[in-house]
């Protein structure tokens, strides 16, 4: 297909969605409809739509280019003068502060990349984060009655239950046409996929959802699909056993169910996309924030929750980048967790008198060289990469610890995401100036 062609497609995909909102806002207006009601339509519309993405397109690049572009609409819609009054109203009419359209574009580029061409990979976690969310989103609202808390609000079981029955019959459907899953492993994996779903469906926030569930889906079905039924049967013990486990300990740790149960999720996906060594890095940044909660508190409203979707998006996001560009980004996915960890460990030693915080934060840095370069070696053995990873590992510790240090108050709001961005610029330039040279772009 021509490039031409493919560029005129996702350009007209674009005034598709708009056209889409205008007539749902429009609609609404005539109608009546509720601003929940205006936004699930506006969701389905686009998920659908977006289920037709590898059929429509020759390369990848376009894709790419389509969920960019939408981005700058997504983005655009946000300000005042399309949010409130336009057809930016069909998405930011409701009252709770959402990222669900930005995280939804995100999440349909990164299944389009990590599915590889596998259209189960792709169609089911989209599918499901389609039809199955709209769903319980529209049951609970409507039919609601017994409710439970969550940490922006409440959810009803109702709404759950119709999420639940949704992605099951979507699962054994998309599973039984779309793959060569034995047949006992259809319904084992289906129960699996809608019962995960639901639990991420109910603990989501601010939108996470629309990204958490597809890859979430996508990282166990890439990982278990081809699974024997008495290793499905394991996972799923081994994981309602860790849920309960740490559901236990949650009120010594000051966290609530919900955060318990978000941070078991993040656990399992974290060891279902990579080994368990290359876990320990993300997980010490938990570790480090509770610490830090504790002794260094912040006024984020959501810290615990707002720690899991910021090592998730970068988790998600460099492994992305590592299949886009098809060079090892393990490497600065380690160093970015290490110096995000770093920089949570020098707002925790903020009670300390001076000297003593500066001794904290060299001990806390050279543990986490230490750290890294043990890892490393488990996935790089007999490559040198040691020597040319120091500097960067010292641009960053340097950085992570003199802001913290020098501007405390500064991350007393929004922490966790000032430190993620903050933590990624050493990593992301040495990522892309590697990425040039063996590309031969400079």
């Amino acid at each position: 297909m021509a490039a031409a062609f493919q560029i005129a497609i996702a350009i007209g995909s674009i005034l598709i969605l708009l056209g889409l909102m205008m007539v749902v806002r429009k609609q609404a207006t005539q109608w009546g409809l509720g601003a929940e009601v205006q936004r699930k339509l506006v969701h389905i519309g686009t998920g659908l739509y977006a289920l037709c993405l590898p059929w429509l397109f020759t390369d990848r690049w376009p894709v790419f280019m389509l969920v960019g572009l939408t981005l700058i609409v997504m983005l655009t819609l946000r300000m005042p003068r399309f949010a409130k009054g336009g057809i930016g109203e069909t998405l930011h009419g409701v009252e709770r502060q959402s990222y669900g359209d930005i995280l939804l574009a995100l999440a349909v580029g990164m299944l389009f990349l990590l599915s590889d061409g596998r259209a189960i990979l792709y169609v089911l976690p989209l599918a499901i984060l389609t039809l199955a969310d709209a769903a319980a989103a529209l049951t609970g609202s409507t039919y609601g009655k017994r409710h439970f808390s969550v940490e922006d609000g409440r959810k009803s079981i109702e709404g759950s239950v119709a999420f639940f029955m949704i992605s099951l019959v979507l699962s054994m459907v998309c599973l039984l046409l779309l793959s060569d899953v034995a047949r006992p492993n259809v319904i084992l994996l289906a129960l699996i996929i809608a019962a995960f779903g639901t639990l991420v469906e109910a603990d989501s926030w601010r939108g996470f959802d629309n990204f958490f569930l597809p890859a979430g889906i996508l990282v166990f079905l890439a990982m278990h699909m081809d699974n024997t039924p008495m290793e499905l049967a394991f996972i799923t013990l081994l994981f309602a056993l860790s849920t309960w486990a740490v559901l236990g300990v949650a009120p010594r740790l000051q966290l609530s169910a919900q955060t318990a149960r978000v941070y078991v999720v993040t656990a399992f996906m974290l060891l279902s996309v990579t080994v368990p060594q290359n876990t320990v890095l993300p997980l010490s940044v938990l570790g480090m924030h509770l610490l830090a909660c504790r002794t260094n508190p912040c006024t984020s409203r959501y810290p615990h929750l707002d720690a899991v979707a910021m090592i998730a998006l970068a988790s998600f996001g460099w492994l992305c980048l590592g299949l886009l560009f098809e060079i090892n980004a393990l490497w600065f996915y380690g160093l970015h967790m290490a110096a995000l960890t770093l920089g949570l460990a020098v707002l925790s030693s903020h009670p300390l008198p001076p000297l003593l915080r500066w001794l904290a934060v060299i001990c806390t840095a050279l543990v986490l060289w230490v750290i890294y370069t043990v890892l490393m070696r488990f996935n790089l053995e007999g490559t040198d990469w040691a020597g040319p990873m120091l500097v960067p590992f010292l641009l960053g510790a340097v950085l992570m610890s003199a802001l913290p240090l020098w501007r405390n108050d500064g991350f007393k709001d929004r922490r966790m995401a000032k430190l993620a961005l903050l933590s990624a610029l050493v990593p992301m330039t040495t990522y892309s100036w590697r990425a040039a040279q063996m590309k031969g772009w400079m």
